[in-house]
């Protein structure tokens, strides 16, 4: 298998929960750096609950492809869309990000071929994004944002989360799959085939204070706490003493000097004419 064969967190109700607070966070910034200028054709690849790909399409003004592995998944991006009353704002297919479900009329003809979070969950991140790359028209870009988990800090620092979190990052180790992904970015554009036209980060975090902050602790604590199984079959960290860093996480979520400092590699390529 090509694509989210290693997902660690699972896909019940928590983690959907999880993953759409994520997207309310996250959407806005990410709409931003895209620049959509209207028209453009979109292939989004690993568009999970679909509301960046909703989102995408709205900014764009024509209806976009998102493509998603996980039944429920593609099966709570059906749902929502249809109740926002944007059912035909996105095509949603079932398929791998390393086979994408396209018939061959619609290879090369894509004016934005997009994934986020979807390189670090996978074996291959460059078979994926060699097929976006054929996807995409010439002169077509090829956007990816990823994680690279080495950038997250707290401060200060509550106790036995940054153990924790290690724990998390070997977990990614154990399923074969590449925890600092946002780093190659523009390498895996390049050996794909696209130029690297652009990088940054798109910025994911608050303080004490921001309206928002209480989020993204809940976010970090649900982001641990659903990969537990994967954390505990490292051997790194036991449940009790993850449970007791979710624990202690919360506590500091209440300090008024918390702050909480991470961000996802963005990186646009370019398919040549």
């Amino acid at each position: 298998m090509t694509t989210r064969d290693s997902y660690i967190h699972g896909t019940d109700p928590a983690e959907q929960a999880r993953l759409s607070l994520l997207n309310d966070l996250l959407n806005d910034r990410c709409l931003a750096q895209l620049a959509l200028r209207g028209g453009e054709r979109i292939l989004d690849v690993g568009a999970g609950l679909g509301q960046l790909t909703r989102a995408m399409a709205r900014a764009a003004g024509v209806a976009a492809i998102g493509v998603e592995r996980s039944a429920e998944q593609l099966a709570g991006a059906r749902a929502r869309a249809l109740e926002a009353g944007e059912a035909a704002l996105v095509d949603f297919r079932a398929g791998e990000a390393g086979a994408l479900p396209l018939a061959p009329a619609e290879l090369g003809t894509f004016d934005v071929v997009h994934a986020r979070f979807l390189l670090e969950h996978v074996a291959d991140p460059l078979q994926v994004v060699q097929g976006m790359v054929r996807a995409a028209r010439p002169g077509g870009r090829v956007v990816l944002c990823d994680d690279d988990h080495d950038l997250l800090r707290l401060h200060p620092e509550p106790p036995g989360v940054r153990a924790a979190w290690d724990a998390f990052i070997r977990s990614y180790d154990r399923n074969g799959n590449d925890p600092f992904v946002g780093r190659r970015l523009p390498a895996l554009l390049h050996a794909a085939g696209a130029s690297p036209r652009q990088i940054t980060w798109v910025f994911f975090g608050a303080c004490a204070g921001d309206p928002t902050f209480p989020h993204y602790v809940a976010n970090l604590a649900h982001n641990l706490l659903g990969a537990a199984a994967s954390i505990a079959a490292t051997g790194a960290l036991d449940q009790p003493a993850l449970e007791a860093a979710v624990r202690a996480l919360e506590v500091w979520g209440q300090r008024p000097d918390a702050a909480i400092w991470y961000g996802m590699a963005w990186a646009e390529g370019v398919k040549p004419a």
